[in-house]
């Protein structure tokens, strides 16, 4: 397919949800009945998604409360002193305090966390591919206290192994489109290399097309940090992916020049959609967009979606987002082809 649409990873968070999120962490409402709510908002997540035409759907990480913690929470030998929360979004304080179980064994139930089940579940709801992201090892190791690592370089690969067993029970599952997201790289550029790693660990034998996600952070639709992206490069060149999804529409275009100056020759999940702002952009931007992204990447290897996850949007704001995403894209796709425009 031509210029596919996808999206990052998580979609908007209706109002009701948030709430009742909210609740479960105050105890009014059972796990059991949480996990109901769940499975409503992703069934409706991914019937948004496909009803904007969206080409390669993901679950909308609805069963998240932020970034981080649905993995630490899962992880053995991450410990999680106080698991009560004001509000469902706040991170957890997690801390180890000796070294992670060095289990890699994808068959191992007792050690998993949950994320082959979770992608089964939204595949059953969808004929279209399907999308599954997660946070990345140097991201997670970013919101522990580490008090079992003298480098915490060693905590970093210890997650990237016990991810590495998740993503091969992914694939067992059917999965063959895995994304890792690191929105706090940016926030320690000089450890970029590390992060590498870490990728490479997380792949290593994962027979499926890998896509590792970049932004500048996403915290209640705030930038965490500022800067371009000529830290990523030339590094990662060394990351065993088969594409890099960066975000644009928010920052502007100028980075596009990395691309071509690097000669990064794999995809690039290209952001056209400002995921901060409510402001809905007209598909005539995102086609002025997507044909300046041309000028460095062959339309065979680019792929369209927002800067970064919808969460935070108003799900009305995000709908009418993806479709201008999904019509700017049809008349790129129409220049291209010598087809009639939409």
């Amino acid at each position: 397919m031509l210029l596919p649409t996808t999206v990052v990873g998580s979609y908007s968070v209706p109002e009701w949800l948030e709430r009742l999120k909210t609740e479960y962490y105050q105890r009014r409402i059972s796990a059991q009945h949480l996990a109901e709510i769940h499975e409503v908002a992703i069934k409706a997540a991914v019937k948004d998604q496909e009803l904007a035409g969206i080409d390669i759907v993901s679950d909308g990480e609805l069963r998240r409360d932020n970034d981080v913690d649905y993995f630490l929470a899962r992880i053995p030998g991450v410990h999680i002193p106080q698991r009560a929360k004001t509000d469902y979004f706040d991170y957890y304080d997690a801390e180890v305090t000796r070294p992670l179980p060095d289990s890699t064994d994808s068959t191992d139930k007792s050690a998993s966390l949950g994320l082959a089940h979770d992608f089964s579940f939204t595949r059953q709801l969808t004929q279209r591919p399907v999308k599954f992201s997660f946070t990345g090892p140097f991201s997670l190791s970013r919101r522990i206290r580490n008090d079992a690592y003298q480098d915490q370089s060693d905590l970093v690969r210890a997650l990237a192994r016990r991810l590495n067993a998740e993503a091969l029970a992914l694939a067992d599952a059917g999965a063959d489109f895995l994304q890792i997201d690191e929105p706090f790289l940016a926030g320690y550029p000089e450890q970029v290399e590390l992060a590498v790693e870490a990728v490479n660990i997380v792949t290593e034998n994962v027979n499926t097309t890998w896509a590792l996600h970049v932004c500048y952070g996403n915290r209640y639709a705030r930038p965490s940090w500022e800067g371009h992206y000529d830290f990523l490069f030339p590094a990662v060149q060394a990351a065993r992916v088969d594409q890099v999804v960066l975000e644009f529409a928010r920052k502007g275009l100028d980075d596009l020049r990395l691309i071509s100056q690097h000669e990064w020759d794999r995809w690039l999940g290209f952001g056209v959609i400002d995921v901060k702002s409510a402001e809905v952009e007209t598909p005539e931007l995102v086609a002025q967009r997507i044909r300046r992204a041309l000028e460095h990447v062959p339309a065979d290897r680019l792929m369209i979606n927002p800067d970064c996850g919808l969460r935070h949007l108003a799900p009305e704001v995000a709908r009418q987002k993806l479709r201008a995403m999904v019509a700017g894209v049809a008349t790129v796709r129409a220049e291209l082809t010598g087809g009639d425009p939409p």
